[in-house]
């Protein structure tokens, strides 16, 4: 009878570990979890925020000033123009298959 009860002692106080260990784990999966889930939150923040910097950037008119002041560009007109001239005339298809 004292063996019986002596098992059955164990039995419980490893049932009860064994609940204490997997509650343990349980919060820190969570806690993992919820730091997941903050972490995404925060990154989908920050990737709307370049978004929005990255259209703010592509506007025409950013685009024409740092056209302008970097790479020194003006705007085409026929004053400045320069028109380029083949010096070879152009031959006919039939003559440039040969």
């Amino acid at each position: 009878m004292i063996r019986l009860n002596l098992a059955l002692l164990l039995a419980v106080i490893a049932s009860a570990l064994y609940l204490v260990h997997t509650q343990y784990a349980s919060r820190q999966l969570y806690t993992e979890l919820d730091r997941a889930t903050a972490e995404a939150r925060r990154l989908e923040t920050e990737h709307q925020r370049l978004q929005v910097e990255k259209r703010a950037q592509a506007t025409p008119l950013r685009v024409e000033q740092l056209a302008r002041a970097r790479l020194q560009m003006r705007t085409a007109t026929p004053a400045i123009t320069q028109y380029v001239v083949d010096p070879l005339p152009a031959q006919p298809a039939s003559e440039a298959r040969r």
